[in-house]
C-alpha cells in the first residue's frame, strides 16, 4: 500500500486527523488511504474558491483555453497511470478504463475549444418603435464558485465533465470525488496545477456526503453540479437555496426491438450496452422490449452474446465484466434478482454472485411493478419483456419514473419519428442502445433522471449567466 494520499486545496497538498480506505473491489484489499478534510478545510476551500473566481473571471479566453489544452496533453502523457488507478479504485476492466481515460482527455480538449466560443448576441430592438436608435447586446458571464460532486462509476471522465467546463467559463471549482474512487481525481488535480490553472481556482476535497451537503447549502457557492443517485440528487436540490444546479441522476433505460430490426446487431449491442462496466452505468440497458413476432429468435441471440462475455479479474485484458463497486452492492443486486424470481420472473442466464461479482443476468417473464423493472438496478442485470404493437412498446418504455436515454431498433422512419416524439427521454438512440454517448453531445434526462444537460458547450450555458446591455444612440453626442 502506498503512502496516505493528501487532498488538494489552494495549491497545497493537505493532510488531516482522519483518513478513509480505498479498496480494490475485486479482492476487497485496501490499496490506499486518503486524508479526509475537516470542517475548517472545507471553509478554507470555499473562501479560496472566491479568490479563485476573481482570478478566473479576469483570465482571457485564450489563456483559459490554453491551460485546458495543456491539461488534456498532460492527461494523455499520464494515460497509463489513470488506467491503473481506474482499475484498482473502481474495479473497472482495463478495456473500460482505457476508453474512459481517452474520453476524459477528449472532454477536456473539447472544453478548451468551447472556452473560445462563449459567444454573445445582438438583439434587434427596432422591431418596435420604442426600440429605434437602441442597440441590444447580450454577453454571458461566469457565475462564481461551482461545487461539483462526481460519482464512482466514471470517476475521471465525469469529473472532467464538471471541472473543465467550469474553468472554461471562467469559474472556480471545488470537486468532491466519490469516497470509493478519489485517486484518479487527485491525480487530475495535480495535473491541473501543472497545466497552469490558478491554485485558488481548483480544490479536490474527498469529503463525506453530509459535508458535501453543507457546501451545497452555502450561499457563497453559486452552483452545484451533481451526478449520482436520484435520491441524493433531489435531496440536494431541496436544500440548495437559490443557487443554480444541474442534476444527472439515475435511469433504467429501455431498448425496443421491433420485428424489422437487424436482430443480430441489436443482440450484440444489447450485450455490450447492458453489461459494460458491470452494468454500473446510468444509461445502461436495463429493460429490453421485443415485438412478439421476433421474440424467441431475439432472445436466443441475446443469450448467446451474453454467454460469450468473459467475467472475472478486471486487471486481465480479456475480461469484459468485472466486479461491482463493493460486495454490499453485489449482495443487494443478488437479493433483487431472487425477489424477482420469487415474484414470477424466470432466469435465463447468470444470476449468481461470487464476492463482488454478479454474473451477467437475463430475466424474462417479468412484470412492470418488479424492482428490477421500475427501479434502477445499476448492476449487470437485464430484464426482457414482449409487446404486440409499437404503441404498447412506447407505453412500456415510459412506464417508469426515469427518462435519461433510450434505444430503438427498427428500419421504419415513421416508427422512429413516433418514438422520438413520444418516448420521454433526454436522448433517443436509433438502431443503437441507450449506452451510446460521445462527450460533446448534450446529455441529460427528464422526469426522475435529472435537470440540465452536460457536454461542455451545454453545461457552460448552465455555468454562465446572460447579461443584457442596451445602448441608447440618441443619448450620445
Amino acid at each position: 500500500m502506498s503512502e496516505t494520499r493528501r487532498f488538494l486545496l489552494n495549491g497545497e497538498w493537505r493532510k488531516s486527523s482522519a483518513t478513509f480506505p480505498v479498496r480494490f473491489p475485486f479482492t476487497g484489499e485496501v490499496v490506499a488511504e486518503v486524508y479526509k478534510p475537516d470542517p475548517n478545510d472545507l471553509e478554507d476551500a470555499i473562501q479560496v474558491s472566491q479568490a479563485g473566481f476573481i482570478k478566473m473571471r479576469k483570465m482571457p479566453a485564450h489563456q483559459r483555453s490554453s491551460a485546458l489544452r495543456r491539461l488534456s496533453d498532460l492527461m494523455r502523457d499520464y494515460s497509463e497511470e489513470f488506467i491503473e488507478l481506474l482499475c484498482i479504485e473502481g474495479g473497472k476492466t482495463r478495456k473500460v478504463a482505457r476508453v474512459e481515460t481517452a474520453r476524459a482527455i477528449q472532454t477536456v480538449f473539447v472544453a478548451s475549444e468551447e472556452a473560445r466560443r462563449i459567444e454573445g448576441e445582438w438583439v434587434p430592438l427596432d422591431w418596435v418603435a420604442d426600440g429605434e436608435n437602441r442597440i441590444g447586446i447580450v454577453k454571458r458571464f461566469p457565475i462564481g464558485p461551482v461545487f461539483c460532486i462526481a460519482p464512482f462509476n466514471y470517476p475521471l471522465n465525469l469529473a472532467c465533465h464538471k471541472i473543465a467546463p467550469a474553468l472554461a467559463a471562467g469559474n472556480s471549482v471545488i470537486l468532491k470525488p466519490a469516497s470509493s474512487t478519489p485517486l484518479s481525481a487527485l491525480l487530475l488535480g495535480k495535473l491541473a496545477l501543472e497545466a497552469g490553472i490558478p491554485p485558488e481556482a481548483i480544490s479536490i476535497v474527498p469529503c463525506s456526503g453530509s459535508q458535501a451537503e453543507t457546501i451545497v447549502k452555502d450561499d457563497r457557492i453559486k452552483m452545484f453540479s451533481f451526478t449520482g443517485s436520484s435520491e441524493v440528487g433531489w435531496r440536494l436540490k431541496q436544500v440548495c437555496g437559490r443557487k443554480k444546479y444541474t442534476l444527472e441522476l439515475g435511469g433504467n433505460a429501455a431498448a425496443i426491438i421491433h420485428e424489422d430490426a437487424n436482430l443480430a446487431y441489436a443482440a450484440k449491442r444489447i450485450a455490450s450496452g447492458g453489461f459494460l462496466n458491470a452494468g454500473q452505468n446510468c444509461i445502461s440497458v436495463q429493460r429490453v422490449l421485443i415485438q412478439d413476432q421476433v421474440y424467441s429468435k431475439a432472445v436466443d441471440l441475446i443469450v448467446n452474446e451474453v454467454n460469450q462475455l468473459n467475467v472475472g479479474d478486471p486487471r486481465l485484458e480479456a475480461t469484459d465484466v468485472g466486479p461491482m463497486i463493493s460486495e454490499d452492492a453485489a449482495i443487494q443486486t443478488e437479493n433483487w434478482i431472487k425477489e424477482a424470481i420469487v415474484e414470477g420472473a424466470r432466469l435465463l442466464t447468470g444470476g449468481t454472485r461470487e464476492n463482488s461479482i454478479i454474473r451477467p443476468t437475463l430475466l424474462v417473464d417479468v412484470q412492470a411493478d418488479m424492482k428490477v423493472c421500475r427501479q434502477e438496478v445499476f448492476a449487470p442485470v437485464i430484464t426482457i419483456d414482449r409487446y404486440g404493437t409499437f404503441e404498447q412498446a412506447i407505453e412500456l418504455a415510459n412506464s417508469t419514473d426515469y427518462g435519461l436515454q433510450g434505444g430503438i431498433f427498427t428500419q421504419n422512419i415513421n416508427r422512429i419519428m413516433k418514438a422520438f416524439e413520444e418516448i420521454d427521454v433526454g436522448g433517443l438512440m436509433v438502431n443503437d442502445v441507450s449506452t451510446f454517448r460521445v462527450d460533446h453531445m448534450p446529455y441529460g434526462g427528464v422526469k426522475g433522471s435529472g435537470i440540465g444537460r452536460e457536454g461542455p458547450k451545454y453545461v457552460i450555458e448552465e455555468m454562465t449567466e446572460p447579461k443584457l446591455m442596451i445602448i441608447n444612440l440618441a443619448g450620445g453626442l
